[in-house]
C-alpha cells in the first residue's frame, strides 16, 4: 500500500476509530495517543493481506484499547479526586455521527462514568453494539471471541448501566436553566442557585490533584449551592463563561484570557439541575481548547 493510499484510508476511518476509542477510553488524549498506535501499525500492513480496511482498522484500534484499558484503570484507581471522562466538544464531527438519542447517549458523562463499571471486553462489546451498530458476529470478530461469548457481553453490559438514559431536554429549556444559573453564580445568589437544584443534586469536580478542587462529590440542594457560588468567585474576573455543547448536551467553557479553565456539564431533569460534573484539571481540558481553537471559539456567548 503506498503512503498516500494508506494514508487516505486512514483518514477516511479516522472520526469512526477515535469515536470508538473515546467511548472506550473515556480520555481523548488516550484515544488519539492509540490512533497514533494504529496508524503506524496501519503503514506496516501488507495490503494483499487487507480484504476490509474498515474492519482490520476498527480492530486494531479495539486491540489497543483493551490493552490500554488495564493501565488506565490502574491509573483511575489512585487518581486524586473524583475522576471525570475528558470534555469533547461535539457539533464539529470528532466522535463521528450524533444523529439520534441513543448514538449521542454514548458519549454523555453519566454514561461514560458508568462505563468504568464494566470490564475492558464488556465495554467494548457495548460501545461496538450500541454506538455503532456492529453486529454480534462483527463484534466477536474485532475483540477476538465468539458470537455467543459477545451477545453475553453486551447483555451484561446493558444491565450494568441501566439507568444511564437522561431524560431529554429542549435546547431552549437547557440554555434558560444554564442562563439563570450563571447569574444565580455570578451574583453569589445562594438562594438562586437552591431554587434551580434538585434536592438530591450532587457536583463533582475533577482537579486531577493539578488545581483546587473538591475532592470528594459535594451533595444537597443547601451544601451545592454554598459550593457553586464560592467556586464560581474563583473563576470572575477575566473568565468568560460560554455556552457550549460537550459530550451531546449543552455545557458552559470557562475561558479566561483565551486559555479553557474549565468546563462545566451540567444534567437536567427539565426542571432542575440533578447533577454538576467540574472538568478543571488542565490535561483534561487540551483537547477541548484545540477544539475551541479550530473553531474559532464557542458561540453562544452568555455573561
Amino acid at each position: 500500500m503506498t503512503g498516500t493510499a494508506a494514508l487516505d484510508e486512514f483518514q477516511e476511518q479516522r472520526r469512526r476509530l477515535f469515536g470508538i476509542a473515546y467511548r472506550m477510553l473515556g480520555s481523548a488524549t488516550d484515544a488519539e495517543d492509540v490512533l497514533q498506535d494504529a496508524w503506524l501499525r496501519w503503514q506496516a500492513v501488507d495490503p494483499a493481506r487487507v480484504d476490509d480496511p474498515a474492519a482490520f482498522l476498527a480492530r486494531t484500534v479495539t486491540n489497543l484499547c483493551l490493552n490500554a484499558l488495564t493501565s488506565a484503570r490502574a491509573r483511575r484507581e489512585v487518581y486524586a479526586g473524583p475522576w471525570l471522562p475528558e470534555p469533547v466538544l461535539t457539533g464539529v464531527g470528532d466522535l463521528g455521527p450524533l444523529e439520534d438519542a441513543v448514538q449521542r447517549e454514548s458519549v454523555s458523562f453519566a454514561l461514560l462514568a458508568l462505563l468504568e463499571r464494566l470490564s475492558p471486553a464488556e465495554r467494548a462489546a457495548y460501545v461496538l453494539r450500541e454506538a455503532f451498530a456492529y453486529s454480534s458476529r462483527e463484534v466477536a470478530e474485532l475483540i477476538g471471541t465468539t458470537e455467543a461469548n459477545a451477545r453475553q457481553l453486551h447483555s451484561r453490559a446493558r444491565r450494568s448501566v441501566t439507568g444511564a438514559q437522561t431524560r431529554q431536554v429542549s435546547t431552549a429549556q437547557w440554555q434558560d436553566l444554564i442562563a439563570r444559573f450563571l447569574v444565580a453564580a455570578r451574583d453569589g445568589d445562594v438562594a438562586g442557585l437552591e431554587a434551580l437544584l434538585a434536592a438530591d443534586v450532587v457536583s463533582r469536580a475533577d482537579g486531577g490533584g493539578i488545581v483546587n478542587a473538591a475532592r470528594r462529590p459535594v451533595q444537597g440542594r443547601e451544601n451545592v449551592a454554598r459550593y457553586v457560588a464560592g467556586l464560581v468567585r474563583r473563576f470572575q474576573g477575566g473568565s468568560m463563561p460560554m455556552f457550549v455543547e460537550v459530550n451531546g448536551t449543552p455545557a458552559v467553557a470557562l475561558v479566561d484570557g483565551g486559555i479553557l479553565r474549565g468546563v462545566l456539564v451540567l444534567h437536567a431533569d427539565g426542571e432542575t439541575l440533578t447533577a454538576l460534573d467540574w472538568v478543571v484539571n488542565p490535561e483534561k481540558l487540551t483537547f477541548a481548547e484545540r477544539q475551541l481553537s479550530r473553531i474559532g471559539g464557542p458561540s453562544g456567548l452568555t455573561g
